[in-house]
């Protein structure tokens, strides 16, 4: 596996977490009671009049002016998202979609007019009142497979088991490997094999990917594997696994990598830290397909730097959201899509984004850990 390679792998493995918090000073002791000391003050916000409260954000409502950057996106890349979400539209946004589709080939200045009429921009906090939040990346991999194991081919990736729904959970990742029943389970459900098993890992964690197979006649063909399930175990990160074994000092790639580098033998016990298994189904991809990532949990394809995975319990999967970033890896002000989820994608101000496929976009992502602020917009 080349180093590069590697570093989108320990990437990818790594989970962070960000918090922001804020208190309020006491108010001052009197002059003429100084023993007496006043209540504190609350620490839950005082409503703003309009305010929306979902189960896990509270939004307020803002003028168009706090969105950092809505004068110079450019709306038509984000137009294309849009779009998909009409295809399977949440209620509240049904009735828009007749002008989202008329508006597509409109100018932006009409799509920014249009927008700044029927929408109405709220800033999304938690209930606490903290607007502040975290963004991650995540891509679609694109790895070489083939059929038959064999010739470095030797890592399966596998379709669901016929008693996946009557086992819960079923077997761990080591148990797949190494237990005949397990085995015995999963004979006949291999898509294709890859190369190496951190690549099959990265597929997993990322829930899809595109192969490049290798076919029984010589040809190679393009498919997409999308997620079918999981063995309901649950996901552990293998970068804070080396953390608590103290093998290496931190979990940051350049530790990881060289671990790696330096103890192949123990790649296997590495990734068995991490019980749980994921199992694909195989989807054509044609050129339309091509031009899109997978499907995400709205159930339309994913659209590259305009889509992102939101707690659903925050933002509703549909609807349009203002995403403002700035941090070493990436500068982004724009508009994008809440269509699509993740279990670590928990919490009001949370989101992942979706840059793509390949090397490039899973560079982009690997990296991608920094600040964040979102704005739902949401019909008059």
């Amino acid at each position: 596996m080349n180093l590069r390679l590697l570093r989108l792998v320990v990437s990818a493995l790594i989970v962070g977490t960000l918090a922001a918090c804020s208190t309020r000073p006491p108010a001052p002791v009197a002059p003429s009671v100084p023993s007496v000391q006043p209540p504190a003050a609350p620490t839950v916000p005082v409503p703003v009049p309009g305010t929306l409260t979902q189960s896990k954000s509270r939004w307020v409502p803002v003028g168009w002016g706090e969105l950092p950057g809505f004068e110079g996106d450019a709306l038509h890349e984000a137009w294309n998202a849009w779009l998909r979400s009409c295809e399977r539209p949440a209620p509240a946004f049904a009735p828009l979609c007749g002008d989202v589709r008329r508006l597509s080939i409109a100018s932006p200045e009409e799509q920014r007019g249009w927008m700044m009429q029927r929408l109405q921009p709220y800033r999304v906090e938690s209930l606490d009142g903290a607007a502040d939040g975290l963004l991650t990346g995540y891509f679609e991999p694109y790895l070489d497979a083939a059929r038959q194991p064999g010739n470095g081919f030797s890592v399966p990736l596998y379709a669901p088991p016929a008693d996946l729904a009557a086992r819960k959970p079923w077997y761990t990742r080591q148990q797949i490997d190494t237990l005949p029943q397990a085995q015995a389970a999963l004979a006949g459900r291999a898509i294709a094999w890859v190369r190496d098993p951190v690549e099959a890992m990265v597929l997993h964690i990322q829930g899809s990917g595109r192969l490049r197979v290798q076919e029984a006649d010589g040809s190679v063909r393009l498919v997409r594997l999308a997620f079918a399930g999981t063995n309901d175990q649950p996901y552990k990160s293998v970068g804070k696994w080396l953390l608590d074994q103290g093998l290496v000092r931190d979990a940051t790639w350049p530790g990881i990598t060289a671990w790696v580098r330096a103890n192949p033998q123990r790649v296997n016990e590495m990734l068995w830290s991490n019980p749980r298994y994921v199992f694909f189904r195989e989807e054509p991809l044609d050129a339309l397909d091509a031009a899109f990532g997978p499907k995400g949990a709205q159930g339309v394809p994913l659209t590259p730097g305009r889509s992102i995975a939101v707690d659903r319990q925050s933002i509703p999967y549909g609807t349009p959201v203002w995403l403002a970033s700035s941090g070493p890896t990436a500068q982004l002000s724009r508009l994008v899509l809440a269509q699509d989820t993740g279990s670590a994608i928990l919490g009001a101000v949370r989101a992942d984004y979706f840059t793509g496929w390949g090397p490039e976009a899973g560079e982009i992502a690997g990296r991608l850990k920094q600040g964040l602020r979102l704005w739902a917009l949401w019909p008059r």
